[in-house]
């Protein structure tokens, strides 16, 4: 079993510093400064629908509610011999108020036996030592979330689930993934296409082709540790906002939902001028100089499956991108 110890923090007070090795072992906030330690890589991989170089996708959608993937998580990070020469190199610091007291402290928990002796090295092949990780771009802005997880490194013996809140599990990893998931954008195509007249109804459709599902696939493979999670986004409705309260939206919902071909909405085609559309706006006044901002923005329903049957629902995202549509007035000719 998974042996736990008292979380504390890093601090450089001599008062904090006395009284604990630490939290993570590590200052994990990036100060790569002397003594300020360095933000620890995950050793997660990800791959799917991630927007990486050269990829369609263009953007990451935003969760429905209040609901946020871990923006701090422990994973299995080192050997006894790699975390023996990690804590000599961070350990390895000027002098300061504290930091020789706090360094015995740490030496006396990971070294001298209490409770472990010499890193573990005795144990080698059988663990690894976990330690924190933060997601970066939580930390670089400021999210308290990211500086949550203050359990000191900690043992784990391979085929052991660590009792430690924010372990990663398939759970974890598939809520990672999804934070990952990027999607197309959602420019519908209109007709009228260029510009638009007042109280003429807009067709607007997407085309089936551009809006498959997505998904992105979350693994860790290390140290007797094999875990992996894929979230699956697929696509579900089509919300149109005008950009003005004097507009018309059909339906009158405002939300288009999928055909049973993948599409949205139904393309124009002559003679269809009377009729109303099956997804589209109508303007109620000029746009003026200007122009009005349709936005369009996709709901995509979200789902996991991860290792040993571990799977369900999670919640719901969005993603949403303008375009600008032109609205002119009829012109009459009187004779």
């Amino acid at each position: 079993m998974a042996t736990l110890v008292v979380a504390g923090t890093f601090l450089t007070s001599s008062a904090a510093l006395a009284k604990d090795p630490g939290g993570s072992q590590f200052d994990v906030s990036g100060n790569n400064e002397a003594g300020g330690g360095k933000t620890l890589e995950s050793r997660i991989v990800f791959r799917g629908s991630t927007g990486d170089a050269g990829a369609e996708e263009s953007g990451q959608f935003t969760p429905v509610g209040d609901w946020s993937p871990p923006a701090c998580w422990y994973e299995p990070k080192w050997t006894p011999a790699e975390f023996s020469k990690e804590w000599q190199k961070e350990w390895n610091i000027p002098h300061a108020s504290g930091v020789g007291e706090a360094r015995d402290l740490s030496k006396d928990h990971y070294v001298d036996g209490h409770p472990y002796k010499d890193f573990n090295k005795s144990e080698t092949g059988k663990g690894m030592w976990w330690d924190a990780v933060r997601d970066k771009s939580r930390e670089e802005s400021g999210d308290p979330a990211a500086f949550a997880c203050d359990t000191k490194t900690f043992w784990v013996e391979n085929g052991e689930t660590p009792t430690v809140e924010n372990a990663v599990t398939p759970k974890i990893l598939a809520d990672l993934a999804y934070s990952r998931i990027n999607v197309p954008d959602t420019e519908v195509t209109l007709a009228p296409a260029n510009s638009t007249k007042v109280n003429l109804p807009t067709w607007a459709w997407l085309d089936r082709a551009k809006f498959q599902d997505v998904s992105v696939t979350a693994s860790l493979d290390v140290g007797g540790v094999n875990l992996q999670a894929t979230t699956t986004a697929k696509p579900v409705s089509l919300k149109l906002e005008p950009g003005t309260s004097d507009a018309e939206v059909y339906p009158s919902s405002g939300e288009c939902t999928f055909n049973d071909d993948g599409s949205i909405g139904e393309p124009y085609a002559k003679g269809k001028a009377d009729q109303t559309p099956p997804c589209g706006i109508r303007y109620l006044r000029s746009s003026g100089d200007g122009a009005f901002k349709l936005r369009a923005t996709i709901t995509w329903e979200v789902t996991w499956t991860g290792t040993g049957g571990a799977g369900g629902d999670l919640p719901n995202g969005t993603f949403g991108t303008e375009q600008n549509v032109t609205v002119q007035e009829i012109q009459a000719v009187n004779r």
